[in-house]
């Protein structure tokens, strides 16, 4: 039996990789992106065989619409990025807190299955803990964090008012293919890529010995299908979903260099405001509750996203 999913942010980079994978398993996908950050070259190779519509998240008529007719919404869209959230905190809030409760408002109202949603790990915020659990008290650092957290709070909200069943996923520094390396707030991975492959020495901001926890995208786009059949413990919660290792940023940049046969070395920059210095997910909850188990690691992560990034870049 097929099912219908709306996916928000269905051009951007996680929601394209969700769309291209329930197309393929045979599902039926609605698409929804307003084009600020994805493109229409993420979902060009499939668009035919999904049902999309250029609009916005803010159009609480057209989520009521879409909303209407699917069994699950995958809330994939936001504004990302922590410095530009820096940089213009109400736009931030727009798109990622007033869009999220249209999108919240017209899912109860047509009473779709789960309303799984992007959460993320900068709720935690500097905390010296590690692993990062999903019982530490958030505390953001950035407009971003405090947008993405707010999220979790009113979807925690509808699932005990209103019913309807939420499940947020507290992504990991996720990366792999169609992840955007140009623009201002594009992610490490990426830019890192297309300076090595440039010949341009990547700059590390900071010393590097910052350390995170990269998600490889598959694990991502299982942990979403997953959190939309599973059990009823899963409402109203939020769930880590990362690869349960970290790595420097500086042993990162050195594998990478190798993977592409180069024989640079990075430079450092200024410290970003509002960054963290660690971050790894404890992901035994989402085990136990969603089933969800990382398949790709990291370092294997890294080969597949390099070998898409040098046919594509």
């Amino acid at each position: 039996m097929t099912h219908t999913y709306f996916i928000t942010g269905a051009a951007g980079f996680i929601g394209s990789n969700l769309a291209q994978s329930l197309i393929e398993a045979g599902e039926k996908v609605i698409g929804l992106d307003n084009f600020s950050t994805g493109k229409k070259e993420n979902i060009a190779p499939f668009v035919d065989r999904m049902e999309f519509v250029e609009g916005d998240i803010r159009d609480l008529d057209l989520c009521r619409r879409l909303c209407a007719k699917c069994d699950y919404v995958l809330h994939q869209a936001a504004l990302g990025s922590v410095p530009r959230s820096v940089e213009d905190p109400i736009e931030s809030n727009d798109n990622n807190v007033t869009g999220t409760l249209n999108m919240l408002v017209a899912a109860r109202d047509a009473k779709v299955k789960r309303f799984v949603y992007a959460a993320s790990t900068s709720a935690y915020g500097d905390t010296p803990t590690l692993p990062k659990i999903e019982t530490m008290r958030p505390d953001p650092l950035s407009p971003y964090a405090v947008t993405k957290y707010v999220n979790e709070l009113y979807a925690k909200v509808f699932w005990n008012v209103y019913g309807l069943p939420t499940v947020g996923l507290r992504y990991f520094n996720v990366f792999g293919k169609r992840q955007d390396p140009h623009g201002a707030y594009a992610a490490v991975i990426p830019i890192f890529v297309k300076q090595i492959l440039s010949g341009v020495a990547p700059t590390i901001l900071g010393d590097g010995e910052q350390t995170r926890d990269f998600t490889f995208i598959d694990n991502v786009v299982q942990a979403n299908v997953k959190a939309c059949t599973a059990p009823v413990a899963a409402n109203g919660e939020v769930f880590n979903i990362g690869a349960g290792g970290r790595i420097s940023l500086n042993d990162l940049t050195m594998k990478m260099i190798a993977l592409l046969g180069s024989d640079l070395r990075p430079v450092y920059g200024q410290k970003r405001a509002g960054d963290v210095k660690d971050s790894q997910a404890d992901i035994e909850k989402a085990r136990q509750i969603l089933g969800y188990e990382p398949t790709v690691d990291a370092l294997t992560g890294l080969t597949l996203a390099i070998d898409w990034y040098r046919e594509n870049l």
